[in-house]
C-alpha cells in the first residue's frame, strides 16, 4: 500500500532540485496534480495514485531505476572518472536525477550487457559471491581452443595472483586462428576471463556480455543504446 507524502518531498526527491527550489516552482503555478493548481507545497499525495505535471509535462514517479545498456567500448563502468568517459555519462538528464551506478563492472575495452539501478539491495542480490549469480559472455580469442582448454575451465583456472576460479563452462562455437567461444562464469574478479585465458597461453581480442542470471542482452539494442527494464526482467537478474 503506498503512502502519501509531501509534493515538494516528492518532486525533490526525483530531481527537481530542493525544497526551496519546489517551492518557488509551485509558487509559479507550475505544478498540478489531477489537473488542478497546487497552492501548498505541503499537501499530501500519494504519487502512484495521482497525475502529477510539472511545467505541464507528466512526472514518471519512482523510488528507483533499472536500465538495461549495451555498453560500447570506451566507456568505464563508474559513476564519475577524472579522465574517461563514463557509462552514466550516455544516460539523458531525466536518469541521471536518480543517481544510478553501475551493477557490476565491465572493462574499458568490453561491451554487452550492464545495469545501472540506484537500488543498493538488489545490487548486494546480484553482486554477492555466495550468490554465484551466473554471468555469460561471447568472446573472440587468438588461437585455438582444444579439450585440455574446456576442462580446465570446468575445472578451475589458477590466475597470476594465486586464485584458483570457481568450475565454469567453456563452449566453442567456432575453432580456428581467431576462435569465437561463449563462456559462463560465477564470480567476477578484476579481469576474470582476460586472465584465464592468460593463463592458457592465449588472448582475447573481443569480448561481450551477453547475460547476466537468466536476464539476456536485448539484441535490439545498438551500443551505447539503453532502456528500462520490465519488472519481470528485474526478477530474471537473480535467477
Amino acid at each position: 500500500m503506498s503512502k502519501k507524502e509531501r509534493i515538494d518531498k516528492i518532486l525533490s526527491n526525483i530531481g527537481y532540485g530542493s525544497r526551496k527550489d519546489v517551492k518557488n516552482l509551485i509558487k509559479k503555478g507550475m505544478v498540478s496534480i489531477d489537473g488542478n493548481i497546487v497552492k501548498d507545497s505541503g499537501m499530501k499525495v500519494d504519487p502512484y495514485e495521482t497525475k502529477i505535471y510539472v511545467r505541464d509535462k507528466l512526472v514518471r514517479y519512482r523510488k528507483y531505476i533499472y536500465i538495461m545498456m549495451n555498453k560500447p567500448e570506451g566507456y568505464v563502468s563508474s559513476t564519475d572518472d577524472p579522465i574517461n568517459n563514463t557509462v552514466v555519462d550516455l544516460l539523458d538528464d531525466e536518469y541521471k536525477i536518480f543517481d544510478p551506478f553501475p551493477v557490476g563492472r565491465l572493462d574499458k575495452d568490453t561491451v554487452g550487457l550492464l545495469i545501472l539501478s540506484n537500488d543498493g539491495k538488489l545490487a548486494h542480490r546480484v553482486l554477492a559471491p555466495k550468490n554465484h549469480i551466473s554471468k555469460t559472455y561471447f568472446a573472440k580469442i587468438q588461437g585455438k581452443i582444444d579439450d585440455e582448454d574446456i576442462t580446465r575451465f570446468k575445472e578451475g583456472i589458477l590466475l597470476d595472483d594465486g586464485y584458483k576460479t570457481m568450475s565454469s563452462k567453456l563452449d566453442v562455437l567456432k575453432n580456428g586462428d581467431i576462435s569465437e567461444v561463449c563462456i559462463n562464469i560465477k564470480e567476477g574478479k578484476f579481469h576474470q576471463i582476460k586472465r584465464m585465458f592468460k593463463a592458457l597461453d592465449k588472448k582475447v581480442i573481443y569480448l561481450k556480455r551477453i547475460s547476466m542470471g537468466s536476464l539476456k542482452l536485448d539484441e535490439s539494442l545498438r551500443e551505447g543504446e539503453y532502456r528500462e527494464l520490465e519488472i519481470e526482467e528485474i526478477n530474471l537478474l537473480t535467477k
